[in-house]
């Protein structure tokens, strides 16, 4: 069945345009990168395991330098996957709900979401899903060449040591989720969890329009806690989307503190680099930090200082020891409000432990 619930090819010719400015494909830098994120990524994949213990059982990691075009259709292509069983699902709503009208205002609005992201993501792994269709373009760790290189030449980073940094962070995600047998599939039940409860009523609306009205009067920041996708969400959903916040605050946290711990030693500038990469997530102002915060970016940037906070004071209690037991078994991962308050977490899990014994 076809997916009419969002004009896919409107949605990618809106970011390609977006795309073009400023690209620097042209560069003559741009032939070092193929071969060095090749090298990057297989010595980032062995410094990851040998940190953390997580071994991927799906093989090597494979890089692939993207231009930001490849890199949008690459995620189009992973969000059609995705979001199928939710087409299929409007696809049985009345026609109204699917009209030409919506289809291209959903695709307008993937669009600039991701011509927008394409000129500010530096690495990505791909874990949405893994199909039988296009295997070889699946499980991929891409790295944006003309972004990577825009960020080396503003702020004069090394390329080889922010290259391996990069490659640290992105590899410590790909372990994690191909790593621990379960991730993947808990990560993908949460979101089809999700999609399975979405229903176009138009009481939602209302209620998330009253919300918003009441947001200003009271001058409360309506968009905090995830922008619209939370704002519209049933209370069904925003507990599953608790989860998935605390899942990922957990994954993005680990991320940056494996990629420190695993190139120590070797990235002599790895403190400046996330010290700038962190003063330019929040750097944003205007459209651009109004557009984080509607579309929900600016709560998953929170994720990862919040994510960091969170193992430092869990480590503080109990080391990694305490902290591989997220990795155990799904129940074990923190809750966002667990994230917030680490101690509920700790005692949880302590608790577990003695009365298991």
């Amino acid at each position: 069945m076809a997916d009419t619930s969002v004009d896919w090819n409107l949605a990618q010719q809106v970011a390609t345009r977006i795309s073009e400015r400023n690209d620097s494909g042209s560069s003559y830098h741009y032939a070092t990168l193929a071969p060095d994120f090749e090298r990057f990524t297989a010595q980032a994949e062995e410094l990851v395991a040998e940190t953390t213990g997580l071994r991927s059982q799906m093989g090597n990691a494979r890089g692939r330098v993207a231009d930001r075009p490849m890199w949008i259709e690459a995620n189009i292509d992973s969000f059609q996957r995705l979001l199928r069983p939710l087409a299929e699902k409007l696809a049985t709503k009345e026609t109204s709900v699917l009209s030409g009208i919506g289809s291209k205002a959903s695709g307008a609005e993937m669009g600039l979401l991701l011509g927008w992201m394409s000129g500010r993501v530096l690495g990505q792994y791909d874990l949405l899903i893994i199909e039988d269709e296009n295997p070889e373009d699946q499980d991929i760790v891409y790295y944006l060449g003309p972004n990577v290189l825009n960020i080396e030449k503003k702020y004069g980073f090394p390329p080889e040591e922010f290259r391996l940094w990069l490659a640290l962070h992105e590899c410590t995600h790909r372990a994690q989720f191909t790593g621990v047998p379960w991730l993947r599939e808990h990560f993908l039940g949460l979101v089809n969890q999700t999609l399975d409860t979405v229903d176009p009523d138009p009481d939602m609306l209302r209620e998330a329009a009253k919300r918003i009205i009441e947001a200003r009067k009271t001058g409360e920041d309506i968009f905090a806690d995830g922008g619209l996708p939370a704002l519209f969400s049933s209370p069904e959903q925003r507990e599953t989307l608790n989860q998935i916040s605390g899942m990922m605050s957990l994954l993005e946290g680990h991320g940056d503190v494996t990629m420190d711990r695993a190139g120590a030693g070797l990235i002599t500038n790895a403190e400046y680099f996330a010290k700038t990469l962190r003063a330019r997530r929040n750097s944003a102002k205007g459209f651009s930090r109004i557009f984080q915060k509607v579309v929900g970016l600016e709560a998953k940037l929170n994720q990862y200082q919040a994510g960091e906070s969170f193992i430092e004071k869990v480590e503080e209690k109990g080391g990694t020891s305490l902290l591989d037991r997220a990795w155990e078994r799904p129940e074990n991962l923190p809750s966002m409000d667990e994230i917030q308050k680490p101690q509920i977490w700790i005692d949880r899990i302590t608790a577990e432990t003695v009365n298991s014994i």
